[in-house]
């Protein structure tokens, strides 16, 4: 039997969880009720979890099985996937749409009030007090244009991250599929990310940067505009990439130079030992020149391109293309590299 002090304190506890819709098995909201959802259109279910706090404007499309904690905003734009979760003190505005299985942290905070969209698809996480798919910080961006953020599938974005659309109407930012972005990262507007992709803390891209596939970032390293990175390249911490990282390359440093082939990286991914020796011997012609070479980098390339054995491997063919592109006219050409650089 409890004490008459303890029996009184649980007494008032329960009237005060009662006025104000908490439960009485503790100070839970009161996220194991069934609340309806009001001022929405349904989908093929009736009820949801959402707390009596949060604030689900008229003309929100809310999918079956939803949990929306207290303290949230769902905009009249907004359309809701299935079984998608708003912990406490989320916000989702604008003509933002999220698919089914989405995750929407506390604190967290998806699309603005502006013309244009912001699409994400299927099983997604926002992490705490990120924002995504708001005004891009381009100071060309004119009031009143259109401007769009789509997000693939299965990404993890974690605490802090900042995710902005794009800064014209003709353009987009666009992050793909089952990408890992660390907390504190920034994608600015019209950057294009491929699948695959690790961005370590502190990651800043600044904009229209283009990330092929699979690459890896360690913490806080900064991307100039316009810069590409190509797939299975890998970024040394506090690295400043200020030109083009070609495909299957490890770059570090302030300015970033060429540091060789990302040789673990290719042999996690299923690359096989002939086809890093034959990527290595590739690298060693384009940029390890014997000793009294005077050929151009284009020339080394070419010469690579003519050795039939090199040719043969595809790994190779890509990665001499992917240095070809880099030295167009609308691209920044590569990073530095040394000529008595070894591999290892």
């Amino acid at each position: 039997m409890l004490p008459l002090g303890a029996s009184r304190a649980a007494s008032v506890t329960k009237r005060m969880a009662a006025a104000m819709g908490i439960c009485g098995r503790g100070l839970c909201p009161a996220s194991s009720y069934v609340w309806e959802v009001k001022n929405a259109t349904r989908g093929e279910a009736k009820y949801n979890l959402v707390h009596p706090t949060a604030i689900i404007q008229p003309g929100a499309v809310v999918g079956q099985g939803v949990s929306i904690g207290a303290f949230c905003t769902i905009g009249s734009s907004v359309k809701l996937g299935d079984h998608c979760q708003m912990q406490p003190g989320s916000h989702i505005f604008g003509d933002t749409e999220l698919g089914e299985n989405c995750i929407i942290l506390a604190g967290a905070v998806v699309g603005a009030d502006l013309p244009g969209c912001t699409i994400i698809g299927r099983n997604n996480t926002i992490g705490y007090h990120s924002v995504v798919g708001v005004k891009c910080q381009d100071m060309k961006y004119v009031t009143g244009d259109e401007c769009f953020l789509h997000i693939g599938d299965n990404n993890d974005i974690r605490e802090y991250t900042s995710i902005h659309r794009s800064s014209k109407s003709s353009d987009q930012t666009v992050i793909g599929n089952n990408n890992l972005i660390m907390g504190s990262c920034h994608i600015a507007h019209d950057c294009k990310v491929g699948d695959g992709n690790i961005f370590a803390n502190s990651t800043l891209l600044a904009g229209h940067v283009m990330v092929e596939d699979y690459v890896r970032t360690a913490g806080a390293i900064v991307v100039h505009q316009f810069c590409h990175l190509g797939s299975h390249c890998f970024i040394g911490g506090g690295s400043v990439i200020a030109q083009d990282v070609p495909k299957y390359m490890m770059v570090s440093g302030d300015r970033a130079e060429l540091r060789g082939l990302n040789s673990e990286g290719l042999r996690r991914h299923g690359f096989s030992c002939v086809e890093i020796q034959g990527m290595r011997r590739a690298y060693r012609k384009i940029f390890v020149p014997t000793e009294g070479c005077s050929m151009s980098i284009e020339d080394r390339l070419t010469e690579v391109e003519k050795d039939e054995e090199l040719a043969n491997f595809p790994a190779v063919c890509s990665m001499v293309k992917s240095i070809h592109e880099s030295f167009e006219p609308s691209r920044r050409g590569i990073c530095n590299f040394r000529s008595w650089l070894a591999l290892d």
